[in-house]
C-alpha cells in the first residue's frame, strides 16, 4: 500500500483504490429499457438538508450538475412526497408544489445538459418523523403499527384510508417526476423508513392484509409500484431501494434466508419494478450462510432484474464507523471481481462522490492521489 497526500492538504490517507486492478469494466455503458447510462456508477441518495423551505436552489443545481459528467446515474437525496406525515425538516427538499418542482426542473435540465441521467428518491419517514416537526407540525406520526425500531409505542397506526392516501401521494410524485423530465424514480424502501417499516416484522405487527406473513408485509410496496406503473406507462424506470439494516439497528434483517428474500422481491417484480437497489454497509460481504453471494448478488440471481450494489465503495470505513478492519474497503479489486462475476449491474457511490465530484474520473485516469478523500466535515456543505 502507498501513502499519498490528498488534494485537500489534510492528513495523509492510505490509497489502495486501484490495487493493480483495471477499473475499465465499470466504465462500460449500461442499457435497460428506456434507461441508457454512460457508465456503471450511480450517485447514491444522501440527505443534505440544504434546501431552505424545501426548495432546491442554485447551489443544489450546481451540486448535482458537477457530478453529472462523471456518473452514469444520479439518484437525488430523499425528497418528501406530499402526504402530510411524510417529512420533518424544512430544509429537506419537497417533491410537490409549483416552486419545488420548478427547482427540480432546473436540476434535471442541468444534469441532462452535462450528459447525465437522474432519478428523484421519493420518501416517507413513517415512524421516524420528528414530534417537533417544522414541516406540517400538526400532522400525526404514522406507521404500520405505531412502533419504533426499538419496539416502543410511537405515533398512530396507519388506517386503510391513510394507506390509500400514501399510495396516491407516491403516485402523484412519480407522475410529477416524469412530467418534469426525470429519467425514472427511486422509491425509498430501506433504512427503517415507512415502506421498510411495513416490510420488517419488528415494526409491522398488523393483522390486516398489509401485515402478517411476508406477502402481507410486502403488499404496500407492491401496491405503490403497481399504482405508479399504471400511471407512468410500461417502460418508465421504477427503482426500489431496500436494505436489511435500519438506522441505529445494523443487525436488523427483513430476510434471514434467500427464500425469504425471494418472497419479498418477487411481488415487487410482479408489480412492475424495473431496477433494485440493494443497500448494504459493506458491499463485499456474503449475505446468507452457505453462499458467498452478496445481497446484490442474491437480488440479481433471484429476480433477473438490473441491480445496484452499495456499501462503502471508495471510503475507509462502513457507514457510521470511523474505520473498518474486517477488510479494507478502499480497494476496488473485489468490486470489479464481483461485477465481472455478474453479481450486480451498477454500483452506487455515496460519501466518495459527496467529497469529490470527479471521483470516478480520477479513478479511471489512475489519479487516485488527486482524490479529495471523504471526511465527515464535508457533509456540512454542498461541494
Amino acid at each position: 500500500m502507498t501513502t499519498t497526500e490528498p488534494a485537500t492538504g489534510t492528513e495523509p490517507i492510505i490509497h489502495t483504490l486501484l490495487d493493480d486492478t483495471d477499473p475499465a469494466p465499470l466504465f462500460s455503458p449500461f442499457r435497460s429499457g428506456e434507461l441508457s447510462l454512460s457508465n456503471r456508477f450511480v450517485m447514491a441518495p444522501m440527505t443534505r438538508a440544504q434546501s431552505p423551505n424545501g426548495i432546491p436552489g442554485d447551489d443544489v443545481v450546481q451540486y448535482y450538475a458537477r457530478r453529472a459528467p462523471h456518473l452514469g446515474l444520479i439518484v437525488t437525496e430523499g425528497t418528501y412526497i406530499d402526504h402530510p406525515s411524510a417529512g420533518s425538516s424544512d430544509r429537506i427538499p419537497l417533491f410537490y408544489g409549483d416552486e419545488a418542482l420548478a427547482g427540480w426542473k432546473v436540476v434535471v435540465d442541468a444534469v441532462h445538459a452535462a450528459g447525465g441521467s437522474i432519478f428523484p428518491q421519493l420518501w416517507h419517514l413513517g415512524v421516524t418523523r420528528s414530534q417537533q416537526s417544522p414541516l406540517n407540525p400538526s400532522a400525526p406520526i404514522i406507521s404500520p403499527s405505531a412502533l419504533s425500531a426499538n419496539g416502543q409505542p410511537r405515533g398512530e397506526v396507519a388506517t386503510a384510508a391513510d394507506i390509500d392516501e400514501i399510495i396516491a401521494s407516491f403516485v402523484r410524485a412519480a407522475v410529477d417526476a416524469q412530467r418534469v423530465g426525470f429519467d425514472g424514480v427511486e422509491l425509498h424502501g430501506a433504512h427503517g423508513y415507512l415502506l421498510d417499516q411495513f416490510l420488517w416484522s419488528a415494526t409491522n405487527r398488523r393483522s390486516d392484509r398489509f401485515g402478517g406473513e411476508t406477502s402481507g408485509r410486502t403488499r404496500l410496496a407492491a401496491e405503490v409500484i403497481s399504482a405508479i406503473r399504471a400511471e407512468v406507462g410500461p417502460d418508465y424506470p421504477i427503482d426500489f431501494r431496500f436494505s436489511q439494516w435500519k438506522g441505529g439497528h445494523y443487525d436488523a434483517r427483513i430476510a434471514e434466508t434467500a427464500a425469504e428474500l425471494d418472497e419479498i422481491l418477487t411481488p415487487l417484480v410482479d408489480a412492475g419494478v424495473t431496477l433494485l437497489h440493494a443497500s448494504t454497509r459493506r458491499y463485499w460481504l456474503p449475505e446468507f450462510d452457505g453462499s458467498d453471494r452478496t445481497l446484490a448478488g442474491w437480488t440479481k440471481h433471484l429476480t433477473g432484474l438490473p441491480t445496484i450494489a452499495l456499501g462503502s465503495v471508495g471510503v475507509a470505513g462502513a457507514f457510521m464507523e470511523a474505520s473498518d478492519d474486517r477488510q479494507p474497503s478502499l480497494s476496488i479489486a473485489p468490486l470489479v471481481e464481483l461485477f465481472e462475476r455478474g453479481e450486480f449491474d451498477l454500483v452506487a457511490l455515496g460519501r466518495a462522490v459527496l467529497s469529490d465530484p470527479e471521483f470516478t474520473e480520477k479513478l479511471r485516469a489512475g489519479r487516485v492521489g488527486d482524490i479529495r478523500a471523504y471526511e465527515k466535515e464535508h457533509e456540512a456543505t454542498l461541494y
